[in-house]
């Protein structure tokens, strides 16, 4: 199975921006969706946003216009752009990879990372 590997967590100010990147260990995955999602500290996770193989996207309510999923071709990662941080976004956020179900939904997720830790004050 593949293993993904999430990276680029810290902690910001209010306001400020971090990019979290999700490289898989091998390419298998490359057609498969890709699905960030982030468990704020006591509650379930949540997903945040999609990036799908055909290069379309789908985000939450709450994160459009501010965070954007991307894929670096090149290599097997995929990347979450994180702007305007407020404390709400607090949380651990995962990759996971799984097939597309339905227009905007990435499902059969797999591969969970250890997630990688965003904290904002």
């Amino acid at each position: 199975h593949v293993q993904l590997v999430e990276s680029g967590g810290g902690s910001v100010q209010a306001g400020g921006s971090l990019r979290l990147s999700c490289t898989a260990s091998d390419d298998s995955v490359s057609n498969n969706c890709m699905a960030w999602v982030r468990q704020p500290p006591g509650k379930e996770r949540e997903g945040v946003g999609t990036f799908f193989s055909d290069g379309t996207t789908n985000y939450a309510d709450s994160e459009k216009g501010r965070f954007i999923v991307t894929k670096d071709n090149a290599k097997t990662t995929w990347y979450l752009q994180m702007t305007s941080l407020k404390p709400d976004d607090i949380g651990m956020y995962y990759c996971a990879t799984g097939v597309r179900t339905d227009l905007n939904k990435c499902g059969f997720l797999e591969g969970w990372g250890q997630g990688t830790q965003v904290t904002v004050s």
